[in-house]
């Protein structure tokens, strides 16, 4: 396949999904989820195996198959060894996926490092979006409260506008746009201020063109379906989310994906992404616009 025509695609729809069975304990839940989502969406399934084809693990797959209502020969099935990230990443360029989900394990210590390695690899280079599922169900997960970040950013209306589709899709009830507003910089700014009567003004000035810049985006959505909110936030990039995502007991968080490749240093001085991975407070929904 010529994956040139990858490029420029939009986000969504999601006519492909795929997602990586890893036979965790979990596997039976993540695949219920994968094969949920790929119905609601109308999605051509690409299950998406870790490990080395058996007559034994075969045998164990087509049991959960059934019990979770796959039907094979609608799939594609893919087995594959060795790196990863590099070969998840060939997969799902060769199956034109759109939209890869992973399961993050919280149980088991060493398949959770390896899995969240993947998907900071993934993160940064995958040319799809990636479903991270925290909590995995074999009857879907509910998302009624959705999260997206309204960062200034040129990829920020196409990850708005998938959003609104999975929104649309999954049912959603409540969907908030969230601008995180750079600490350190407002702090430069209120320094030239002399009073705090003053830094309480500039602050609501600030608030208001920023929520004004949040609004013409979400303008610009076909949102008429969807109740969408929107907010201003002042804190750090990434913790600011994480932390609003966690109280509202949001079951999506919809970020966009990063711009350039992050390695040590990254995550010593943490980074925006960082803070997300690190900790998710739910399920994480990472949009790949596809426009870089």
């Amino acid at each position: 396949m010529d994956t040139c025509k990858l490029r420029g695609r939009p986000p969504y729809p999601f006519e492909i999904i795929g997602v990586l069975l890893t036979f965790s304990a979990g596997m039976e839940e993540i695949l219920a989820e994968a094969g949920y989502l790929a119905r609601i969406f109308g999605a051509r399934l690409v299950l998406i195996h870790l490990g080395k084809q058996t007559p034994k693990l075969k045998t164990t797959l087509d049991e959960i198959y059934k019990r979770s209502g796959i039907n094979p020969g609608e799939t594609t099935s893919v087995w594959f060894e060795g790196d990863p990230v590099k070969t998840l990443l060939e997969i799902c360029k060769e199956h034109s996926v759109d939209l890869l989900i992973l399961e993050t394990i919280r149980r088991e210590r060493v398949l959770r490092h390896y899995l969240g390695s993947v998907t900071r690899g993934m993160s940064r280079s995958a040319k799809c979006s990636l479903l991270l599922l925290t909590e995995p169900a074999t009857g879907g997960t509910a998302f009624k409260k959705i999260v997206v970040s309204g960062i200034s950013h040129p990829k920020t209306p196409l990850t708005l506008g998938t959003a609104v589709y999975f929104a649309k899709h999954v049912g959603a009830d409540d969907v908030a746009v969230v601008k995180e507003l750079d600490q350190p910089a407002l702090s430069m700014a209120e320094a030239y201020t002399n009073t705090a009567d003053n830094s309480t003004i500039l602050r609501k000035q600030i608030a208001t063109d920023e929520i004004k810049k949040v609004h013409d985006i979400v303008s610009r959505c076909h949102s008429d379906e969807i109740k969408i909110t929107e907010e201003i936030l002042f804190g750090r990039q990434g913790y600011t989310i994480r932390q609003y995502a966690r109280n509202c007991k949001a079951d999506l968080l919809v970020i966009n994906s990063p711009d350039a490749k992050y390695g040590l240093i990254d995550r010593i001085f943490t980074h925006d992404m960082e803070y997300i991975l690190e900790d998710l407070p739910c399920n994480v929904l990472i949009v790949h616009s596809r426009i870089s």
